[in-house]
């Protein structure tokens, strides 16, 4: 029940139905670091890549036509979602990338033979280097196919992002009457409408949204064609010229290939700006979902200025205790993706020379920052902002006792006099209108058009 392959270290036992091959499962052998395969977007990614590249090499008269009617037939059939319990390399692998591209190789190749009525392992038919991986090198495939996989999944994150956005909106629109006091360093600030509140947690989103887009512009470049170091080595000509428009055919993306193929080989600088810009999505999500764990404590002896969903139980020991566990958990995604940034920083900066071994970490970096992110903004959407309530009464009874809204009366009474006046009402626990209507400055009508909330917004 085993076939035999062999490989420059020498020869090994397969399983005979398996579609992997010798250089797969020694890998999977070398590399049990994170207990995950690769990415299936990846994986699909690289099998596209496989896809454009024996059409291209077909046309450029690299392989003939059964060979390469072969290699699209087994890329079809994994594209469609089959095979990929075949892909049996961890997502963190030395050697650049080496083990996933020869596992996509060698995958295709078997199921390319078995299509033509082959036995699977019989290369000399279709072999996984000379003819699913010619004209190539994992130095071109790894990094594409890096780049296309984020190009999808940061499509997702857009998509949730700007869901999540709209859920601001709506809540400013449900609560554009409602006024609170606006806070500053923690401390009583001015009043503020609920409508201003969440449109300021809306507007950053959107930002955010049109960063990650204009990452994908960035990713859209691939260095294929490059083979090795980036100078061409081993493809033919016309292989060079067309195999990224026969990838973006393949992926429907609108892909481009890189101008200087050996500077784009050997310098990911592009993956430390698309980690900026889901870091700095991140940053956002983590500052709203702190003020609203502020914002909704209590209920008695904190802000309780908004109710969040009730999710579940809050304590083991405390009953009737409901926590703010959605903003919490978005928190921690945060902390995570901050600290991926970080390890993909590290990543690009220790490339040397003509190729960076990196990237593998930085692909399961981004692609895990990115899954994050996603369901993230999803499940805040969801199980959060959307049912989020305001406790209006508690809201007015806080401007009306707040001290800070004698700011109004600074253009008539001017600062400092105003600041005296609040020291007042503070030592004497009066509320501003009461010290102001002992003082004398204002006519009753005065005094409830400039203490009007309305008016300070």
């Amino acid at each position: 029940m085993f076939r035999l392959e062999s490989d420059s270290i020498g020869e090994r036992k397969l399983p005979l139905n398996a579609y992997y091959g010798v250089q797969s499962l020694r890998a999977s052998e070398n590399f049990k670091i994170s207990e995950r395969k690769t990415n299936n977007e990846l994986i699909l990614s690289a099998v596209a890549i496989k896809k454009g590249s024996a059409i291209a090499n077909f046309k450029a008269g690299a392989i003939d036509k059964k060979v390469c009617d072969a290699i699209v037939f087994a890329c079809d059939k994994i594209l469609e979602g089959n095979y990929l319990d075949s892909f049996i390399v961890d997502a963190i692998q030395g050697g650049a990338g080496t083990s996933l591209n020869m596992n996509v190789n060698e995958v295709i190749a078997n199921i390319a033979l078995e299509f033509l009525g082959e036995e699977k392992g019989n290369y000399s038919i279709i072999h996984p280097n000379d003819h699913v991986n010619c004209g190539q090198s994992t130095n071109d495939v790894y990094p594409s196919a890096g780049k296309i996989a984020l190009i999808r999944l940061i499509k997702k994150a857009i998509e949730q992002i700007k869901l999540l956005a709209d859920s601001f909106e709506k809540k400013a629109i449900e609560y554009s009457d409602v006024i609170k006091m606006g806070r500053t360093e923690m401390q009583d600030a001015v009043p503020i409408s609920f409508k201003q509140v969440f449109n300021a947690y809306k507007a950053p989103l959107l930002r955010d949204a049109i960063r990650l887009d204009l990452a994908t512009e960035q990713l859209s470049i691939l260095n294929m064609g490059g083979t090795a170091i980036g100078t061409t080595v081993n493809a033919e000509k016309y292989y060079v010229k067309n195999v990224v428009a026969e990838i973006s055919k393949v992926c429907n993306l609108p892909l481009k290939q890189a101008v200087d193929l050996v500077d784009s080989t050997q310098n990911l600088d592009v993956f430390v700006s698309v980690s900026g810009a889901i870091k700095t999505c991140a940053t956002n999500l983590c500052k709203i979902a702190n003020d609203l764990r502020l914002l909704s404590s209590g209920p008695r002896t904190g802000f309780s200025e908004i109710n969040l969903p009730a999710k579940q139980n809050g304590s083991s020991i405390m009953p009737g205790k409901i926590n703010p566990v959605i903003p919490e958990v978005v928190n921690q995604i945060c902390f995570k993706i901050f600290g991926n940034d970080c390890t993909v920083t590290h990543a690009v900066e220790g490339g040397q020379l003509e190729l960076n071994a990196f990237e593998p970490i930085i692909f399961d970096t981004l692609i895990e920052s990115l899954t994050l992110l996603t369901n993230g903004a999803k499940t805040f959407r969801t199980e959060c902002i959307d049912g989020i309530t305001v406790n209006e009464k508690v809201c007015s009874k806080n401007v009306q006792n707040s001290i800070s809204i004698i700011t109004a009366t600074c253009p008539k009474l001017g600062y400092k006099k105003a600041s005296e006046l609040a020291k007042k009402a503070l030592k004497e626990d009066k509320t501003v209108k009461q010290v102001l209507t002992e003082e004398g400055f204002y006519t009753d009508t005065e005094l409830e058009l400039v203490l009007n909330p309305k008016n300070m917004i």
